[in-house]
């Protein structure tokens, strides 16, 4: 079957009116055709799905898989007839006994399975942490989970500038031991993304690995049939198991919807809602999605030339930022992929929920400054960020921070994932044990330590729980990636990451968000939503103490003018000084520019 009449079975994206237009043209009009709609990857598991976790990782295809599938298959029979769960569903005592891992580990795949699923709808996606065992997770789905674990993500381009790099990394904050294949303090030099991969680069990699992939993870969904030949067996796929693809791809534009596969796929679109749907051979069902793939690259290969060569349209592309602040700087975004924060050099940035576009957020290349992201997020991504304070919103799927240093990160979130940062701290009020991978150094993790006016608001829309926070429980997993296309040393793929240590309570504070354009008002938070562990409630009380009786004891005191005058100074350059060793003078740099 031919692409064209694929993509033309598809219902077309909204599009726009122009009454003036339609009026001037109207003797003339003739009927148009649908624009395309092509199949693009979906991000989420190729960036938030990803495990470090060897026996997670069958580099042979199908061959180790679908034996585990059957078993899985029949498991989760066994426990369908006994009424423990659905069918096509097996617990987390399953997965660890079929692929001879940990409770621990089988607790991590569930949850790392449903912050990055296709269907909201799952129960997986809407349990509470006491329900996983309860509801289980679909077998296929857990097949094509731990198919795409094979992936492994595209390599940042190389700096054209080697001699600029050599004397920025290893820096002074280089640890024993070796080191990571790209810091921070690069990013810096370089100033720019385009040393990484864009979003085109990464979808054009995901798209080449499902192209190469796709017949065996179709083999892994379709089902048997013995063919007219005696003996010969030909598989087919039903329009249920077809979605189940749906966690790797989907159809649509920017600014529209995404759709079903089965509503694009000619064999099943006008399929009867009352009757199942007859199952199609699934080498039919390949060559339809390797076309539709093969358009997708080649289209997006057609966009990218006309942007490199031909008139640049300012409104789609990434903006650049730095030193810039809140009142003129501004960040890029897209109906299909992420909202960009970039660049951001010396400054205070606030973006509020009307100011996004995306559900999705990605700080990159951030330095010396002060970002607030005032939003309901379903992800969100921190990437070559150093000597900041971020505070993102409410985060309902997964948070990744990457290749940072000396960064504060502040959110309540469903789930965190750490990699490879140096020195920094994480408040957190986190449903699911932050997950630290790679080679990180001198972590500190802390309770959620602040709050503002929508942030309830917020979480409510997005599933976080403030009764349930386990930001004291780390999970370290491996030093080495296996996704990573990166080098790494020889001799450590099986060392444990460097786990994360908790704030000292003494060290411990709020965080004030300050009210500079009435953010704070009219909302109903009024406090941080999650509880404070008994030492770090303490500690916060005895801190508030001593500053009411200093305050008290500098209000009584008597003194003489010079004296006065000598005290004020002295606390100014105290205060002064703390500014600056805190990083709290960045939150300054716009106050000043008003």
């Amino acid at each position: 079957m031919s692409d064209s009449s694929a993509v033309e079975s598809s219902p077309p994206p909204p599009s726009t009116f122009s009454p003036t237009a339609a009026a001037a043209t109207a003797a003339t009009t003739t009927p148009t055709t649908p624009s395309p709609v092509y199949i693009h990857p979906r991000r989420e598991p190729f960036e938030h799905g990803l495990l470090p976790i060897p026996k997670l990782i069958f580099s042979d295809g199908t061959q180790s898989l679908a034996p585990i599938k059957d078993k899985l298959l029949s498991l989760s029979s066994s426990s369908s007839e006994s009424g423990i769960l659905p069918p096509h569903r097996v617990s987390p005592a399953v997965i660890a006994e079929t692929l001879q891992i940990s409770p621990e580990h089988s607790r991590l795949v569930l949850e790392t399975i449903a912050s990055v699923l296709h269907n909201d709808a799952d129960p997986l996606v809407n349990a509470n942490p006491l329900e996983i065992d309860d509801v289980g997770v679909d077998v296929f789905d857990l097949v094509v989970f731990l198919y795409v674990q094979s992936y492994k993500r595209l390599v940042p381009k190389g700096h054209r500038d080697s001699a600029a790099v050599a004397d920025v990394w290893p820096s002074t904050s280089a640890f024993d031991g070796f080191l990571s294949a790209l810091s921070p303090l690069q990013l810096v030099r370089s100033n720019s993304r385009r040393f990484m991969p864009s979003q085109a680069d990464e979808e054009a990699h995901q798209l080449s690995y499902l192209h190469k992939h796709l017949g065996n993870i179709l083999s892994l969904l379709a089902d048997p049939v013995e063919g007219e030949v005696e003996g010969e067996e030909s598989l087919v796929l039903s329009m249920e198991k077809l979605e189940h693809l749906s966690f790797l791809v989907y159809f649509g534009e920017k600014g529209s919807e995404r759709m079903p596969l089965s509503q694009n796929a000619p064999f099943f679109a006008n399929s009867d809602p009352d009757m199942p749907a007859v199952p199609v051979p699934a080498a039919q069902v390949l060559d339809w999605l390797l076309q539709n793939i093969a358009s997708t690259l080649e289209h997006n290969s057609e966009r990218v030339s006309v942007k490199e060569n031909g008139p640049t349209n300012t409104g789609d592309q990434d903006v650049q930022m730095a030193d810039v602040c809140t009142s003129s700087v501004k960040g890029s975004t897209s109906g299909r992929g992420p909202s960009y924060i970039e660049g951001i050099s010396k400054s205070a940035y606030i973006k509020h929920a009307s100011d996004l576009k995306s559900s999705s957020v990605k700080v990159i290349n951030c330095h010396e400054s002060v970002i607030y992201i005032f939003a309901p997020l379903r992800y969100a991504t921190v990437y070559g960020c150093s000597d900041a304070t971020i505070v993102l919103g409410a985060v309902g799927k997964a948070v990744r921070v990457e290749h940072c240093e000396r960064v504060h990160v502040i959110t309540a979130a469903k789930r965190i994932c750490i990699a490879n940062c140096r020195e920094c701290v994480f408040f957190l009020g986190v449903n699911q044990q932050p997950l630290i991978v790679g080679d990180n150094h001198k972590l500190q993790v802390a309770p959620y330590n602040t709050y503002y006016a929508q942030l309830e608001e917020h979480m409510n829309q997005v599933g976080v729980v403030p009764t349930i926070n386990k930001w004291d429980e780390p999970l370290a997993l491996g030093v080495v990636d296996p996704h990573d296309s990166l080098s790494h040393p020889a001799g450590v793929s099986d060392v444990q990451a460097e786990s994360a240590h908790r704030l000292d309570p003494d060290q411990f504070t709020n965080f004030l968000i300050p009210n500079w354009f009435g953010d704070q008002e009219g909302g109903l938070t009024k406090d941080n939503p999650f509880p404070l562990p008994d030492a770090y409630r303490v500690s916060q009380q005895r801190n508030d103490k001593n500053l009411g009786e200093v305050k008290q004891l500098l209000k009584e005191t008597q003194l003489e003018e010079n004296r006065k005058r000598e005290l004020a100074s002295a606390l100014h350059s105290c205060f002064k000084d703390w500014l600056y060793a805190s990083g709290n003078i960045r939150q300054l740099y716009c106050l000043q520019g008003e």
